[in-house]
């Protein structure tokens, strides 16, 4: 367990410093207020028109990076701060919000097929952890002279619930890239942003879309952790 550990430490420490660095871009970013004076909320909702998209509503919801699109009740939810907010960091956030709104509208397979996933990787992101701890336990008691690799029954079936919550972070990852390339495309096309507010949008959401990635690969190291004990065991 000693090896599970180091990795989840490395990958706390990254995670850390590529969050600080975008929490940092996000600070800069937002002292740079719009020529044009628009809001989040006025952002979000012109982006929405300029699609034909007009029975998605633009909300505001407490606390910070709490941003999301909800497409089961239609719905760019923004944090209070990118509601109200006239600066580039709120506008890049916005127009992100909004590209997975435009990706809802048609028919993006990624997204399509993230969804259909929600339901069983709230079950396996639940499960996981604690079926493989257990499965550990079970191989490690069950261990005998006739059957040195042990039982690796319920540590395999921890092992395929863990690679179900890997596979979505996979997934997760050309949905929010492309819709960071659809906000970033309307803002430049509809003049919205200057060549400055533009490419400060750019950055910003270019360290956004890194957490994801370190997200995703942390997962993938664990899994391959887990695997190699699973499959470890079974040499023995």
């Amino acid at each position: 367990m000693t090896g599970y550990y180091l990795i989840l430490g490395v990958l706390m420490l990254v995670s850390w410093l590529v969050s600080a660095r975008l929490k940092s871009k996000f600070e800069h970013y937002s002292k740079l207020h719009l020529r044009n004076g628009m809001s989040g909320k006025e952002i979000a909702e012109k982006m929405l028109r300029d699609n034909g998209i007009h029975d998605v509503q633009v909300i505001s919801v407490p606390g910070q990076l709490t941003d999301h699109y909800n497409p089961v009740n239609k719905t760019v939810n923004l944090s209070e701060g990118v509601y109200m907010q006239r600066n580039a960091a709120a506008a890049a956030v916005a127009a992100h919000e909004c590209g997975h709104a435009v990706q809802h509208a048609v028919g993006y397979s990624m997204l399509q097929l993230r969804s259909k996933l929600v339901p069983l990787v709230n079950i396996s992101s639940t499960l996981s952890q604690f079926v493989i701890f257990a499965g550990i336990s079970v191989m490690i008691a069950s261990r005998s002279i006739q059957n040195p690799q042990g039982n690796t029954t319920v540590l395999a079936i921890g092992v395929l619930l863990f690679a179900v919550t890997t596979l979505f972070a996979f997934i997760t990852l050309p949905v929010e890239y492309d819709a960071s390339k659809r906000a970033l495309a309307w803002l430049e096309n509809s003049g919205t942003l200057g060549r400055e507010e533009h490419a400060a949008a750019e950055d910003s959401l270019k360290w956004a879309a890194r957490t994801y990635v370190v997200a995703a690969l942390g997962s993938l190291a664990q899994l391959l952790y887990w695997a190699s004990m699973l499959f470890g065991g079974r040499r023995e």
